[in-house]
């Protein structure tokens, strides 16, 4: 588990035995930058003043300086410092605090907020989006005469708060920093945490349960603490050095979201928003692989003003209609007579502006190569699912039938085939993508680049073991030890 530090000016704010966690004083922090050089703490700054140049702002200011994470940052200290800093979060936080108010009671003329959780009842979601944009141990909400919208935000001393508002905050306090899901028979300290975003309700997760708490096995080998987030921790993100998103990722879902905000903190992050952006888009990826001289399927885009006449002559029939944004199969239709053409297009554009037509090349099965920062990863043969034409088919239900698979060390895979997929993932980046191909006597076809692919140990894994975890954080790694120059080689390479 990743270290927590708690900052106080005087030991009355926060005595010892009121927290498990280490409480240090600020001015003993700001003395010794040696501490903690082998480690990165969760750093929570209770000072008594943000104030600009004050000991509480010179804390956040070289904490940052030093590699540490802690909360607030100096910059957040300063934004809260003057309404007009902060005036761009209103138009949000108010439009929250209405469409809460009819569950919550009559309200105060002022809130307290501590780590996200509000003392009134009914406003979990205004709290954690106040922390989401200020992520401050203690704010003060005042509100306006109506009640209707946001007067002031500033942070409160916690050493200020008293009785049950002082029992309030240590209850949040103890909930914020508590962590799950690390492999705790692991003795070796973590010296970074990544956080895994994943949903629990999603039927066809990127990876189940227990892929990942392998990965948690073998990252806790390397030195860094898997932890587990979901799709309404987004305020809590930027306590952790790293983001894996293995959640289906779409641009209209939270998962960019999240990406988006990884990025803004300056963590590594999978899938990254370019990467997700270029690949869930099968109209942007038709025109990046023809510009990059990358062999696909002819393909033709078609927009719901223009004619289908003579689409079969030129693609061949049968013809493959899809969603440029459809996932697992989904929104994707083989038609084999002009009728079925006609229907299924008028059903895709109820919900799109373009779709895609392709020309059919069928197969036994699909190649998949898992392209990683450049190289290749792992190669595996996805069947068709029985009496399909697809690896994976929808039924009635919500339920889905695939396919087997044949998994195959890099260097076994046919040549043509690595070449081809990794010709197509320069194309987006240096993340983690999956190069769906055709091999067929013809040539070597790419059909989709996918962002946020398959990794199961047992799959995608079967050849490479754990050394598939360790290649994922191995790349995690190295960006984050080339944030303070140490060679990510003391971590990669561990077993």
């Amino acid at each position: 588990m990743s270290d927590w530090l708690i900052l106080v000016e005087f030991p009355n704010d926060l005595a010892q035995h009121e927290t498990p966690h280490k409480v240090l004083r600020v001015r003993d922090y700001l003395a010794n930058p040696g501490l903690f050089t082998q480690r990165r703490p969760n750093i929570l700054n209770l000072a008594r003043s943000y104030g600009y140049q004050t000991q509480g702002y010179y804390a956040s200011l070289l904490a940052e300086a030093r590699g540490h994470r802690i909360a607030p940052t100096a910059q957040t200290m300063v934004e809260l410092s003057r309404k007009t800093l902060y005036a761009q979060a209103l138009p949000e936080l108010n439009a929250a605090l209405l469409r809460e108010r009819a569950d919550a009671a009559s309200l105060p003329s002022a809130l307290t907020i501590a780590f996200g959780r509000v003392d009134q009842p009914g406003l979990g979601r205004f709290g954690k989006l106040l922390f989401d944009w200020f992520r401050v141990p203690v704010l003060e909400v005042t509100l306006t005469k109506s009640g209707q919208a946001i007067e002031r935000i500033r942070s409160l001393a916690p050493n200020a708060l008293k009785g049950e508002a002082r029992a309030f905050f240590l209850d949040a306090l103890a909930r914020h920093t508590q962590r799950g899901w690390s492999d705790r028979k692991e003795k070796a300290p973590a010296r970074w945490s990544l956080a895994v975003l994943t949903d629990p309700s999603e039927d066809m997760p990127p990876s189940r349960p227990a892929s990942l708490k392998r990965l948690a096995t073998v990252a806790a080998r390397m030195g860094v603490e898997v932890a587990p987030i979901g799709p309404n921790d987004l305020a809590s993100l930027a306590e952790y050095d790293a983001l894996f998103i293995r959640m289906t990722t779409a641009i209209d879902n939270v998962t960019y979201r999240f990406a988006r905000r990884a990025e803004q903190e300056g963590m590594p992050v999978i899938d990254d928003t370019t990467s997700m952006i270029r690949c869930t888009n099968k109209v942007f990826l038709k025109e990046l692989l023809e510009l990059g001289g990358v062999p696909a399927p002819r393909t033709e885009v078609i927009d719901e003003n223009q004619s289908l006449d003579g689409l079969m002559d030129r693609l061949g029939t049968p013809v493959v209609l899809k969603a440029p944004d459809g996932s697992f199969s989904r929104s994707v239709h083989k038609v084999s007579t002009e009728a079925d053409l006609r229907v299924r297009a008028k059903q895709l554009f109820e919900d799109t502006a373009l779709i895609i037509a392709q020309e059919y090349l069928p197969t036994s099965f699909d190649w998949r190569v898992g392209v990683l920062d450049g190289e290749a990863l792992f190669a595996c043969q996805y069947k068709m699912a029985k009496g399909h034409w697809q690896i994976i088919k929808h039924v009635e239900g919500g339920k889905s039938l695939e396919g087997g698979f044949a998994s195959f060390d890099v260097a076994d895979a046919p040549p043509a085939v690595i070449e081809t997929a990794l010709a197509a993932a320069k194309l987006i980046g240096r993340g983690l993508y999956g190069i769906d191909l055709k091999e067929t006597p013809d040539g070597v076809y790419v059909i989709e680049i996918n962002d946020n692919p398959n990794l199961e140990s047992d799959v995608e894994g079967a050849v490479l073991k754990d050394k598939l975890w360790e290649a994922i954080i191995g790349w995690f790694a190295r960006r984050l030890e080339a944030r303070i120059g140490t060679p990510a080689t003391l971590l990669v390479g561990k077993s």
